[in-house]
């Protein structure tokens, strides 16, 4: 699927501030006639806006998970979830006392949010589904492979059956939070229905964002291996988007038909989301990047110092994490998130 909407009348009548670049017209009618970009939260004390960036619909709430810093009270490392008002004025924002280990990914799910906790040394990572009400209660599902613990969730999607998709790259044992792995850095698949768990995918380096196209019939994941954890790069290793062919065989999903689906010029693609017209979207080096289905580089969503993660919003509305910032960026009205499930 490609951008629907006409962008003839948006390319002749808007003016675009320098915050955005276009690099094809279909571009346009993603930005709309009024785009804009405004930071909205900001707090130089720790990295409160890292990842996740789950929006609440019913709630005009965001939550977001934080980069890992040192505790001042234990002196130990730690990450915290955040939940960010984005109606107030000002904005807020409170820490959540979580249950959730080292949390990172999370998406939309039963009304509250599935997250991705990477665990610590001595704490099973996994998966948690948390309540968006107060006090936020955390249950844990899933934390292993039949006897081996999971590496360090970084990111999850849910599917229209109701399955969970999952990735596994072993950033925490690099950054000395989780002890050595004992699976391959993966991708997987969680029926919540019948408890099993698959592997779906493998052959990354760092398996990071994943989504699925609006039809699921594709899967996109991103491996972001040139990062390699420590605080070093190489350039030679993968910072690309894969598609995969979502295929039913013996009554069963399958990833097939892997290929490159795109590479950004500055960075890594981190977190992944597609609108409802099936244009993908990155968190990268120097903002957010936006491919056609067809993996066309439509434009850029410029932040300094990039972002490795934002979420849909309401009426076009996109909020992107920075590290000490939260942006707000209007977009065409019309665009929604494909992760509103329920």
């Amino acid at each position: 699927m490609s951008t629907t909407l006409s962008h003839t009348a948006f390319a002749a009548s808007t003016s675009i501030p320098s915050a955005f670049t276009v690099y094809d017209n279909a571009f346009y009618s993603i930005l709309g006639s009024a785009p804009k970009l405004e930071v909205i939260l900001e707090n130089n004390d720790f990295p409160f806006a890292h990842e996740a960036s789950v929006y609440v619909p019913t709630t005009d709430e965001l939550f977001m998970s934080s980069n890992r810093f040192t505790d001042p009270v234990t002196n130990e490392s730690t990450i915290v979830i955040s939940k960010v008002n984005v109606t107030a004025n000002p904005v807020t924002s409170e820490i959540l006392n979580s249950t959730v280990p080292m949390p990172n990914g999370g998406v939309n799910h039963d009304g509250g949010i599935l997250w991705t906790g990477q665990g610590t040394l001595n704490t099973t990572g996994g998966l948690w589904q948390m309540s968006a009400q107060s006090p936020n209660k955390a249950e844990f599902i899933v934390g292993g492979f039949y006897g081996r613990q999971f590496n360090s969730l970084n990111d999850v999607v849910v599917a229209n059956d109701g399955s969970f998709w999952f990735t596994d790259p072993i950033y925490g044992y690099i950054q000395g939070i989780r002890p050595k792995p004992k699976l391959p850095a993966q991708v997987y698949r969680y029926d919540p229905a019948t408890k099993a768990v698959r592997v779906i995918a493998d052959g990354f380096g760092r398996p990071n964002g994943l989504s699925f196209s609006p039809d699921e019939k594709t899967m996109y994941i991103s491996d972001t291996a040139e990062t390699i954890g420590d605080g070093t790069t190489d350039a030679l290793l993968p910072a690309t988007i894969y598609a995969f062919d979502v295929s039913t065989i013996n009554g069963q999903p399958f990833l097939t038909n892997r290929r490159v689906f795109a590479m950004p010029g500055d960075g890594i693609p981190d977190g992944l989301k597609v609108d409802q017209h099936g244009n993908v979207y990155a968190g990268c080096g120097d903002g957010v990047y936006v491919w056609s289905s067809g993996g066309v580089l439509l434009g850029k969503i410029l932040i300094e110092d990039g972002t490795s993660n934002f979420s849909f919003g309401k009426k076009g509305q996109m909020y992107i994490l920075n590290e000490n910032k939260v942006y707000r960026a209007q977009l065409n009205s019309t665009l929604r998130s494909t992760l509103w499930k329920n």
